[in-house]
């Protein structure tokens, strides 16, 4: 994704609930009260020069929180020893760790071992997307930090998917079809390798005008990106199901939506009021970020959220620092 400039207006958006779990609204205000506007500070410094975060930054939440909840154990390092979640086929194009380590630097300075990076990942996001012109809703914090992470647990929806099978990807999480139907709009601000939707090209339910263009990004012999919303690549808009519905959906799994029967009604509906988009992803994004969340004394905070505690204190040792 290239840079582009362009004016936003923010949308302020409460969730329908601010206690999710045994998450709450403002858990840092008595430990680490300047918390989410030190996040803020560095995603906004990022977004200024790199609009393409806020779909980095969804992807990497939702292939968090689809992977043993929402506890950053996306961020983890493979080992010689052991690989990673971060290492599974699908995950090996998910960017954006650098920021949060950005931001979890400047939080231990601020407030040493009190943020956990899964808060980090949840409020960055919401932030991005805000940036981008989507909804600015309040976020739920006081995760911990996971204690595992193996390449082997990554099992998410495909984008060959059909909605039913996506639905129950969905569903075994918790989620509903509306939920699924609206999280699947963050792809207003997505890209794919062409590897991912090749096969569509020669659709029927692909728009020939589109179908040529994206045949000849994707006629060298590499891998190259396209974008999933090919009107406003890089505003958090309801544009994406005005797309779908006029078979221009990228992947295969977006053009579904508005094909089968049970998601159809909710793409016309998102496609004709984007309030009612922004609003209904507020409360998708707060739902799926409190996924088999660890809270209270469960997991940890982690100090480098590329590692876990016990293993950085092990290296350290191992090097006389300890």
């Amino acid at each position: 994704m290239m840079n582009i400039l362009f004016i936003v207006c923010v949308l302020v958006i409460s969730p329908l609930s601010v206690v999710i779990a045994d998450l709450r609204v403002g858990f840092y205000n008595s430990t680490c009260p300047n918390a989410e506007s030190i996040v803020r500070q560095v995603v906004q410094n990022r977004f200024r020069t790199d609009p393409s975060i806020t779909a980095a930054l969804l992807r990497m939440h939702f292939h968090d929180c689809f992977v043993r909840g929402c506890d950053a154990s996306i961020l983890i390092d493979s080992t010689q020893a052991k690989s990673s979640e971060k290492d599974a086929n699908p995950n090996l194009t998910v960017r954006g760790y650098e920021l949060i380590d950005e931001a979890k630097k400047n939080l231990e300075a601020a407030c040493p071992s009190t943020v956990s990076c899964a808060d980090i990942i949840t409020i960055a996001t919401r932030d991005s997307v805000a940036l981008a012109g989507g909804p600015n809703y309040m976020v739920p914090t006081g995760r911990r930090d996971g204690l595992v992470s193996n390449k082997a647990d990554v099992n998410l929806p495909g984008p060959d998917f059909s909605v039913s099978q996506a639905l129950q990807s969905f569903s075994a999480k918790g989620l509903t079809l509306n939920d699924m139907v609206t999280l699947l709009g963050a792809h207003t601000v997505g890209v794919a390798h062409c590897s991912f939707f090749r096969s569509r090209l020669s659709s029927p339910t692909m728009d020939p005008a589109l179908a040529a263009t994206l045949s000849k990004v994707c006629g060298s012999g590499s891998d190259p990106t396209a974008f999933l919303d090919q009107n406003t690549s890089f505003v958090f808009d309801n544009q994406f199901y005005n797309q779908v519905m006029l078979n221009r959906g990228v992947l295969h799994i977006d053009q579904q939506l508005s094909l089968d029967k049970s998601s159809a009604p909710m793409v016309s509906n998102f496609a004709k009021n984007g309030a009612v988009f922004q609003q209904s992803f507020a409360n998708a994004m707060v739902k799926m970020g409190s996924i088999q969340v660890l809270v209270g004394t469960n997991g940890e905070i982690r100090k480098n959220c590329r590692a876990f505690n016990q293993l950085q204190q092990k290296n350290a040792r191992a090097l006389g620092i300890f």
